[in-house]
């Protein structure tokens, strides 16, 4: 049943629903910062960043690895059209800090013809995986 003081939130991905829940806050980042929602906000549309994804439900708090996406925001709730997004125990732990070494290799210029933006973001997304499962 719809509070005041909660709302929807939904999560999909190209091969699933990653959540669908009523929820206290949700926080990730965005290509604008970090933005926290709570119920009523403001309505609009933002492109997702990769980095942690932090739901308040109820029952406590829940932590996922968001890597990019859209998400519209509504009073009563919030779609995220995510990319990819993983829950810790869906992460490899060894295989998250090897693309983190790989990416700062890339970065470091010890790469030849290194897609600057590209490594960035691979950095950012091993990151993110590599402080969900702390």
């Amino acid at each position: 049943m719809a509070d005041k003081n909660d709302f929807l939130l939904r999560i999909i991905t190209p091969d699933r629903v990653f959540y669908e829940n009523r929820v206290d806050m949700v926080e990730f980042n965005t290509t604008e910062g970090e933005i926290g929602i709570l119920p009523g906000h403001i309505p609009m549309t933002v492109i997702v960043k990769p980095g942690i994804l932090s739901i308040s439900e109820p029952e406590g708090e829940k932590k996922a690895a968001l890597h990019s996406g859209f998400a519209e925001i509504l009073p009563e709730g919030v779609t995220i059209l995510a990319e990819t997004i993983e829950w810790p125990g869906e992460i490899d732990g060894d295989r998250a800090k090897s693309a983190k070494e790989r990416a700062e290799k890339r970065l470091s210029g010890k790469s030849p013809n290194t897609d600057i933006a590209k490594a960035e973001t691979a950095l950012q997304r091993a990151l993110a995986r590599i402080e969900v499962l702390k």
